[in-house]
């Protein structure tokens, strides 16, 4: 990857990130543990210090100096490189054992430079000055073990660090250069649909890690993509076709209509024909115009809870009359067992219903049975409406909900092929799921709802 991209990448910042609060937290902790570690020190050099000045002093029980000077020079012979310094004065300044030189010091504890008693190095001492009997002694241990320490810790810390960061920038580089590809071939997925490759998809790892998954959610999206322009021109073609042999119709009625009335001869039953063409048009541009309007999900402001019991139950009351007329009986069964109630447009589930009774009215043929059936469950709400007609060839089941698709491929009959698409508009509006069973004989239609309950 090119170090100007690897720099902008977001994975490769992230490494940084991450590799930076560790440095943080590593020299944090470090410089706790050093601390904690340098104060138990210094308790234990204070200790010793203060330990050898009371050994020291002890030694003044009898009021006789001579053993306080001898106990002196005796640990002064016992240490080497001046790792403790000793320093007894009479009360007129005389020194009366000591390894380094006189110097000024005040009673109590004090930290004072190795230079300060001509030794050489860059460590400190940790001093007691008190009286003993009426001379002076100064205890002091030097802190060159806590110096050294302090050395190997930032070493240590410094190698860490520099450990640390090399290895963030390997890794932020190489996570960052998988991640790339990853998102280039999401890029590079867009920008073939982009250009109107609609089929392409972005390839899926299978990991099921955070890319994969949005990965997957944009294929979804580009699926539905595809469908929808897919279906917008299926149905521009469609449009096309179904209004090219009307307003063909409609043309030839008017000419015919215009050569008669030059002749003077009437015209009435011309016109009538093409009031009945433009209205058949009208009814296809208003059907299309309402199942767009379903799909936007504007209706969906109006929901509310409806008993589709107490609608099928209606709609068999209005259609009962009209089936009778066509020597056909609509029936109406119920198997509840829970409030068949859906969340709902209750004029659109209306329509709906009205739809497929009308279609089994018109082509189940005369002595057919029209049953509406529905059954409540505890999480859903299924329905369905069977006759017993001639039904639809199984491989027509998914064309049938295609806008402006007939399976009168000859188109005679009247009817604008927009019936089931208006079905399916409103059952996906309500999050209904439906499909087409075969009744043997005739056609059933079941929809199935989620209880408005849930």
């Amino acid at each position: 990857m090119h170090p100007h991209r690897l720099f902008r990448s977001t994975p490769f910042r992230l490494a940084l990130a991450f590799a930076l609060l560790f440095v943080c937290a590593f020299l944090l902790s470090g410089f706790v543990t050093f601390t904690l570690i340098k104060n138990e020190l210094d308790a234990r050099y204070d200790s010793q210090t203060k330990e050898l000045f009371q050994i020291i002093s002890q030694t003044y029980g009898d009021s006789d100096i001579q053993d306080v000077i001898d106990a002196t020079r005796m640990h002064i012979g016992a240490t080497t490189d001046k790792r403790n310094i000793f320093l007894l004065q009479a009360a007129d300044g005389k020194i009366l054992a000591a390894n380094v030189p006189p110097l000024s010091i005040p009673d109590g504890w004090s930290r004072r430079l190795g230079a300060d008693f001509g030794v050489p190095g860059d460590f400190t001492y940790r001093v007691l000055a008190g009286k003993v009997g009426p001379d002076r002694l100064i205890v002091g241990t030097n802190n060159e073990e806590t110096g050294e320490l302090q050395e190997i810790v930032v070493t240590s810390f410094g190698w860490a660090l520099l450990v640390v960061i090399a290895l963030a920038i390997g890794a932020g580089a190489l996570i960052a250069s998988r991640a790339q590809r990853r998102l280039d071939a999401v890029r590079d997925t867009m920008g073939r649909v982009s250009h109107g490759e609609l089929s392409a998809r972005i390839p899926l790892l299978g990991r099921g890690d955070d890319v994969d998954l949005l990965s997957r959610d944009i294929n979804v999206a580009l699926e539905r993509l595809s469908l929808a322009v897919e279906s917008m021109r299926q149905v521009s073609t469609d449009i096309a076709h179904d209004l090219k042999t009307p307003l063909n119709h409609l043309r030839m009625t008017l000419e015919d209509a215009s050569l008669k009335q030059a002749n003077g001869e009437p015209v009435g039953s011309e016109l009538e024909l093409a009031m009945a063409e433009a209205g058949q048009i009208d009814e296809t541009f208003e059907a299309l115009l309402r199942i767009a309007q379903i799909e936007s999900g504007a209706r969906k402001s109006r929901f509310s809870s409806v008993d589709l019991s107490d609608v099928l139950s209606s709609l068999v009351e209005v259609y009962g009359d009209v089936a009778e007329d066509s020597g056909q009986q609509v029936m109406f069964e119920v198997e509840a067992g829970g409030v068949s109630a859906v969340f709902g447009d209750r004029e659109l589930l209306t329509q709906m219903y009205a739809n497929l009774i009308e279609n089994s009215i018109r082509y189940a043929g005369a002595g057919a049975v029209i049953r509406l059936r529905l059954f409540v469950k505890a999480e859903s709400v299924r329905t369905s409406v069977e006759d017993s007609g001639p039904g639809i060839p199984k491989d027509e089941h998914a064309n049938v909900f295609r806008r402006l698709y007939r399976l009168e491929k000859s188109r005679t009959s009247p009817g604008t092929g927009l019936g089931l698409s208006l079905v399916k508009a409103i059952a996906d509006l309500h999050g209904a799921t439906i499909w087409l069973e075969d009744a043997a004989p005739g056609l059933r239609v079941v929809l199935t709802y989620p209880s408005a309950d849930k």
